[in-house]
């Protein structure tokens, strides 16, 4: 089965003639490198044609990459764009604190020449880019023999903490976007008010994003090592002095060198994941499924313990007999903001 059949958005213009034999270019905006794709659409599809990827800080506007990337591929009469955004878009702009400028639709319009711009939070773009999933690109967590259907939730940890959700009409998904990554995060067990502590006196306020995200681990981690005094074998620390991914040394030092404090980090890490897992599906009573994304989560996906990320997802008041049933799906493919991206500019209107 197809994961468009699994997961049947609502593309009003999937059909319409207006939307045939047209260019498109789709951008997937983040902190440290913007990436810009072309995409045509033929029939139902919209089909990748070209790709590259630019830093993001070597540039005075965001429109500067899109003008630039048109040069390179030298194109023209391209009239629509899709722009995902890591954060909110409100009255046309998107505003993001790791971004160097502000996304501004009539600017990015009048300085590119493409008439027709949309600007979208980052995931509901990968809501939308579930019309393309083939299955090889969903890993399998949990699946029940009960067939569910209804809302279908999002969750997708990386610079950022980004949640989203798919409301279910009764016959199609209909992606929206949410800010729940920068609510508050509640600590369960003493180690954990410790933790919340900890935290509270770096951020003041404490959001989940300051949990689950890359400086989210790196929070884990360090209060592992300041606050609970577990040892650091040299082998890490030397890692951690000259290569600048984090996540990545960490996760090694755990799977290849059995590091307890890494080991530890990343399994603290994984159980707040289930738990902001669960919180994201009953609050959108998500019974259709849970989708997975993000950097961290494809980086950890070796490591995951299904069984047990399922059983701390589980947990929860009075409400384990709405959530048994759920499918929880990991999202295997990094491409899902550019193509999501560009199915909403080919397809969400006539």
């Amino acid at each position: 089965m197809v994961a468009s059949a699994n997961f049947p958005l609502y593309l009003p213009g999937i059909k319409s003639s207006n939307n045939q034999g047209i260019s498109i270019l789709s951008a997937d905006v983040r902190e440290k490198e913007t990436v810009v794709a072309l995409y045509r659409t033929e029939g139902e599809k919209a089909v990748h044609t070209a790709e590259k990827t630019y830093q993001t800080v070597e540039f005075n506007s965001f429109s500067e990459i899109i003008n630039l990337f048109v040069q390179e591929n030298q194109l023209s009469d391209i009239k629509r764009l899709a722009v995902g955004v890591p954060g909110p878009v409100i009255n046309n702009q998107g505003i993001s604190v790791r971004l160097p400028w502000i996304l501004d639709h009539n600017e990015i319009s009048e300085r590119t020449g493409i008439s027709q711009v949309f600007l979208i939070n980052d995931l509901e773009a990968t809501a939308y880019g579930l019309a393309d999933l083939s299955p090889s690109c969903l890993m399998k967590i949990f699946k029940s023999d009960v067939l569910t259907t209804g809302n279908v939730a999002i969750l997708a940890p990386g610079s950022g903490l980004g949640e989203a959700g798919l409301f279910y009409d009764g016959e199609r998904l209909r992606p929206f976007a949410t800010e729940g990554g920068h609510s508050e995060f509640s600590p369960r067990t003493n180690v954990e008010v410790e933790f919340y502590q900890f935290l509270n006196k770096i951020y003041g306020i404490v959001s989940w994003e300051n949990v689950l995200s890359r400086n989210g681990l790196f929070n884990i981690y360090r209060f592992l090592r300041d606050e609970k005094r577990h040892p650091q074998s040299e082998k890490l620390l030397a890692r951690l002095r000259t290569d600048s991914d984090f996540a990545t040394v960490l996760y090694e030092s755990a799977v290849e060198d059995n590091e307890q404090i890494s080991r530890i980090a990343l399994n603290t890490y994984l159980e707040f994941l289930a738990r902001e897992a669960n919180s994201l599906v009953l609050k959108l009573k998500a019974t259709g499924g849970l989708l997975i994304g993000g950097e961290l989560p494809l980086l950890f996906k070796d490591y995951i313990d299904k069984d047990r990320l399922y059983q701390k997802f589980m947990i929860s008041d009075k409400m384990e007999r709405v959530m048994k049933d759920i499918p929880i799906y990991m999202i295997l493919s990094d491409k899902m903001v550019l193509t999501g991206g560009a199915y909403y500019a080919a397809f969400s209107t006539d």
